[in-house]
């Protein structure tokens, strides 16, 4: 029987023209006021060969320095090593404004673009997300809001972020160019974008796939599930932990899902390059999968 293997070579963001690295890192436990720190998270990710990095303005609006504090936190390490930016592809997400909760109307889209270019220092962000749906917006106002972005030049491809297929779909059908990207959560213990359509949906279109919460919430990391059980006995045959085999087995979907490692330690984010060297049977894959679900497949 073959075995599924890993590459760890760039692949494209969908439809954008960008490649990428099969591989993310995520902001959204980025926070603290040291600069140092930011700058070996980040250090780490480009030495695992990690290009596209992920944050959102809502990243770090739970700790003291409140709202768009993870983007400041980026821009600061960004400001202190401008060439930086031409190694990465840079990922923000907006439309979550605590106490409302959601705002994706064009004036508070067009606003939320330029505060994000700000508080990061950069006049362009390589993908702009809608992070969850607003309801109510019609997706015809948003479409001509991350129209005009991509028009002015600060936004260079679109994406959504927790949206059904459905959800794509209306959005699409008035966006004068294609959704590049959609990011589901997604892991062993929380499969449904493997039977809600999310990723056929991807794979029929061509979207790039990129899942948060690759180790479900951490919970992928401790032997004691059925799933991380498997998991850690997995990787040992590969030489490496089952948080890292967890993220093997996200990129080992057919619709080359790329994973967004949370973790702000170096240490944990140089592991993820250790994912590449697992390879998964078929039985392996889908044990994983049902001592995720609980319940056996059909």
């Amino acid at each position: 029987m073959t075995d599924i293997a890993l590459s760890s070579a760039p692949r494209p963001l969908g439809r954008s023209g960008m490649l990428v690295s099969p591989i993310a890192w995520g902001m959204w436990r980025l926070a603290g006021d040291d600069t140092k720190a930011v700058r070996a998270a980040i250090d780490a990710a480009l030495g695992a060969g990690i290009t596209l990095f992920d944050t959102a303005d809502i990243y770090g609006a739970d700790q003291p320095a409140g709202f768009g504090s993870a983007e400041i936190l980026f821009g600061r390490a960004l400001a202190e090593a401008p060439a930086l930016r031409d190694t990465m592809t840079i990922a923000t997400k907006g439309g979550i404004r605590p106490g409302i909760p959601y705002n994706s109307s064009a004036t508070y889209l067009a606003e939320a673009l330029d505060a994000s270019l700000a508080r990061m220092g950069i006049d362009q962000v390589d993908l702009y997300q809608i992070h969850r749906r607003d309801l109510l917006a019609h997706p015809q106002e948003v479409a001509a809001a991350l129209d005009a972005m991509v028009a002015s030049g600060k936004v260079r491809s679109i994406g959504v972020s927790n949206h059904s297929a459905a959800e794509l779909d209306a959005l699409q059908a008035f966006l004068g160019q294609p959704i590049v990207s959609t990011q589901p959560e997604f892991s062993a213990l929380h499969s449904v974008p493997l039977f809600d359509g999310t990723l056929d949906q991807a794979m029929a279109r061509d979207i790039a796939v990129l899942a948060w919460s690759p180790l479900g919430g951490g919970r992928l990391a401790d032997a004691t599930l059925p799933a991380a059980a498997l998991l850690a006995d997995h990787g040992t045959r590969f030489g490496v932990d089952a948080a890292t085999a967890a993220l093997a087995w996200v990129m080992a979907h057919p619709a080359r899902v790329i994973p967004i490692v949370g973790s702000q330690q170096p240490a944990r984010i140089a592991a993820a390059a250790g994912a590449y060297a697992v390879r998964w049977t078929r039985a392996e894959w889908y044990a994983v999968l049902q001592a995720g679900m609980g319940q056996a497949l059909p």
